[in-house]
């Protein structure tokens, strides 16, 4: 059996992967869903003072203190940035780093980089608005959710923390590389921010040629919305243990 670590995208929570963490652990696997600092149920900590570093390090700390090896890190939309960090930081400790329509950066690059401007600069014009300097979360119905689903969503989101929107990550894109990797496109309906990040997974010169190099690299699509951990959880669990093998 194997160790899950499932991190989760801007907004949201270890609250989103219930589902997925009740059928991986149903076939007997370990599994952690991490919530990150200001988010979720850790909402208490938001603080101008969270940044990129913070998320990384709750996400690396989750490794070190339970003593986790042979992760299959499963990271969502904007954890890409920091399952890139883990897989540079931390290569050692990883099986496969599973991207659920998730950032994947360039080195040097921010979670905004590759965003329209009017996103880019809505964003940030609510974070200075802000106390906390956060932004709130979009309608769910962005991420193809409707119903109970989407009501499920909404009153669980909160706002995210602004300073880890602009935030470079400097990283070696062949050190990433040498982790096995796969992402997960979810195509229906399509997320518009992650657009430029399917093209990019497609390319055989990303990073150089590393991304598709390496200790290798796949691209898989899942027929559903941008959190299939709750529109989806058995087609993404079966992705998910197909990268445990």
């Amino acid at each position: 059996m194997a160790n899950f670590v499932l991190v989760h995208g801007a907004w949201h929570g270890a609250w989103c992967w219930q589902r997925v963490v009740s059928r991986l652990a149903a076939q007997g696997h370990r599994v952690h869903a991490v919530t990150l600092t200001g988010v979720g149920e850790r909402v208490h900590l938001m603080s101008p003072l969270v940044t990129l570093e913070t998320h990384i390090a709750d996400v690396a700390n989750t490794l070190v203190f339970e003593e986790l090896q042979d992760v299959v890190l499963a990271v969502h939309s904007y954890a890409g940035m920091i399952g890139t960090a883990i897989a540079d930081r931390m290569p050692e400790r990883l099986r496969h780093l599973v991207y659920v329509d998730a950032v994947v950066p360039k080195p040097g690059e921010s979670w905004s980089g590759t965003h329209a401007s009017a996103t880019r600069e809505a964003r940030l014009a609510a974070a200075q608005a802000s106390p906390d300097y956060s932004f709130p979360p979009p309608d769910p119905s962005v991420f193809g959710l409707a119903a109970q689903d989407h009501a499920w969503v909404q009153r669980r989101q909160t706002a995210h923390p602004g300073h880890t929107y602009q935030a470079p990550l400097e990283f070696d894109p062949n050190r990433v590389a040498g982790v096995p990797r796969t992402f997960i496109d979810c195509t229906t309906p399509p997320l518009g921010t992650i657009d430029v990040i399917r093209r990019r997974v497609r390319d055989p010169k990303y990073w150089d040629g590393a991304w598709a190099g390496g200790a290798g690299m796949r691209v898989v699509e899942l027929a559903t919305g941008h959190d299939p951990m709750v529109s989806a959880p058995d087609a993404l669990v079966r992705l998910l243990g197909d990268c445990a093998r």
